[in-house]
């Protein structure tokens, strides 16, 4: 007999949704914490009036609106400019300094950067520095339509009450209700469909930043991140993660904790 949990629908159900979702689309439910994903997954396939995780599925294979809608709700798009701007702060004040040290052509990337709040706060940061342009920043992200909405880079006011006055006056352009980031930042950001979970990652990163994702991930799923981010990095390189994201065991990984949710590559040993 099939079991039925307060989430909502038979867990074979599920479990059967899970292994579709990997088969046709390539992404892995069973990478994320089950309960929260199921939960949320649930609220969604139920309000959309499809009685089981089978009917859901063959729906959002049929129609593209949908799929782009659990896709953004899979993903969970929060996000806003500066956010936690004392950790912002500490990265434009300690950690890019001591980067440029080594290099003036920083390579950057932010992984699951949602609609672009993240890159765009790097980007203000390294073009106040004055070396944005001799630099490369990769933000990349799992939902296309997230995407799209950062390479069109048009925001509502309250993604940005973060934001310093004084990189609003210089980085952004009022539309209407809305905030423009400006095209100066926007040349320098490449915007990149990519999944964590599955994709390989570039190497020789200077700086990766990573924030607010990872705890929507399995213990199993964070320790092979921790791992090919530590692999992607140069030796010396920082991670920046979320403020609910602390690496236990940093070491066991190749990190060095240097500061609170700041984690350095272990330097090579000199010969």
């Amino acid at each position: 007999m099939s079991t039925v949990n307060l989430s909502g629908g038979r867990d074979d159900d599920f479990e059967r949704f899970v292994r579709r979702v990997r088969e046709r689309f390539a992404i892995d439910l069973g990478q994320y914490k089950e309960q929260q994903m199921k939960r949320r997954l649930t609220t969604l396939r139920l309000r959309r009036g499809f009685s089981s995780f089978d009917d859901y599925f063959e729906a959002i294979v049929r129609d593209a609106d949908l799929r782009r809608e659990f896709l953004d709700r899979m993903t969970i798009n929060v996000s806003e400019f500066w956010r936690n701007r004392v950790r912002w702060e500490r990265l434009r004040d300690r950690f890019i300094p001591e980067l440029l040290r080594q290099t003036r052509q920083l390579k950057c990337w932010s992984a699951a950067c949602s609609t672009g709040e993240e890159p765009y706060t790097l980007a203000m940061i390294l073009d106040e520095m004055g070396v944005l342009a001799g630099s490369t920043l990769l933000a990349t992200d799992i939902d296309e339509k997230a995407l799209d909405k950062a390479k069109e880079g048009v925001y509502h006011e309250r993604s940005l009450r973060e934001v310093p006055e004084i990189y609003i006056a210089r980085y952004f352009r009022r539309v209407g209700d809305e905030y423009a980031v400006s095209d100066a930042l926007k040349r320098h950001v490449r915007f990149v469909r990519h999944d964590l979970l599955v994709d390989p990652f570039d190497s020789r990163f200077d700086l990766i930043i990573c924030r607010n994702v990872l705890i929507y991930f399995t213990e199993p799923a964070k320790e092979r991140l921790y791992a090919k981010f530590a692999a992607a990095l140069k030796p010396g390189g920082i991670l920046f993660v979320g403020s609910t994201e602390q690496i236990f065991q940093a070491r066991r990984y190749g990190f060095e904790p240097v500061e609170n949710f700041f984690y350095r590559k272990e330097r090579e040993p000199q010969a």
